[in-house]
């Protein structure tokens, strides 16, 4: 993912909800958000070259998801995938802050990240870049994009803000939301608008491809937004959404599954 805005413990119904975007070079061979053939209790898309993923939930009340974090543009060197942090937390059963701890001493041997973990109680961060850091996520609005956790940058500003819209309408108390009522954040997440100069942020890659990446929706015939997801979490259930992009912004596909929560013991 390169973009995630979350509300967590912020609303009366969703204890979690999420919406996403994922950009990376379209030519990356992934699988579109299923099953885990692995793990039948895993759901999110699969990075097909790695194996690990961006977003996944498990039926069993787990969450992962993955950013990297932009420094120049030199490429990086790492033995480990960044998505295998995602895969690995969702098919455990480690507690999310034992699990982003226990990073500290392999959290090098990855690319830079920001990895966010959920395990059906705790909400916890991970990241990195500059250094290694860990901790609880406090209830309330949140985001991260490719550089510090919560950096106010001009995309994870309108998400959060529009996530919250959404979650303060009615569209937040229909009993079964269908496509057309979560049709929305959605929307926001297809944003291109460049934010202005005086508003990017600095990673190192120079001003004009500052301003390529600066939507929440990064549309490039090479490199661009390959997926928008929406999760929502409630007491019963996973509302996993994802609407899939080709080059250019060509929508490939939509899936909308609602996935039932197992209970300790079930």
């Amino acid at each position: 993912m390169c973009l995630v805005a979350l509300a967590w413990r912020a609303h009366p119904r969703y204890r979690l909800a999420l919406i996403a975007n994922r950009d990376e070079l379209h030519a990356r061979p992934s699988a579109a958000a299923g099953v885990d053939p692995e793990a039948a209790d895993v759901y999110g898309g699969r990075d097909l070259v790695q194996g690990g993923g961006w977003l996944q939930v498990s039926k069993r009340g787990r969450l992962a998801a993955v950013t990297n974090v932009r420094a120049g543009l030199a490429p990086e060197a790492r033995p480990r995938s960044r998505g295998a942090l995602v895969r690995d937390f969702v098919r455990g059963d480690t507690a999310a802050v034992a699990a982003t701890e226990a990073l500290a001493p392999v959290a090098a041997e990855f690319g830079r990240f920001n990895l966010l973990a959920w395990d059906g109680n705790t909400l916890a961060f991970a990241g990195n870049h500059p250094g290694f850091a860990a901790a609880v996520v406090a209830p309330g609005l949140h985001a991260m994009s490719n550089g510090a956790f919560d950096a106010p940058w001009p995309k994870t500003t309108r998400a959060t803000r529009a996530l919250d819209a959404w979650l303060q309408s009615p569209a937040a108390g229909v009993k079964s939301p269908g496509a057309d009522v979560i049709a929305p954040l959605l929307d926001t997440l297809a944003d291109t608008t460049i934010a202005p100069d005086d508003a990017l942020p600095d990673t190192g890659v120079g001003a004009e491809l500052e301003r390529r990446l600066s939507p929440p929706f990064v549309r490039d015939p090479r490199y661009g937004t390959r997926c928008s997801s929406v999760v929502l979490v409630d007491d019963a259930s996973i509302l996993f959404a994802e609407r899939r992009f080709g080059p250019d912004a060509s929508v490939l596909g939509e899936s909308l599954r609602s996935l039932p929560l197992r209970r300790s013991g079930d």
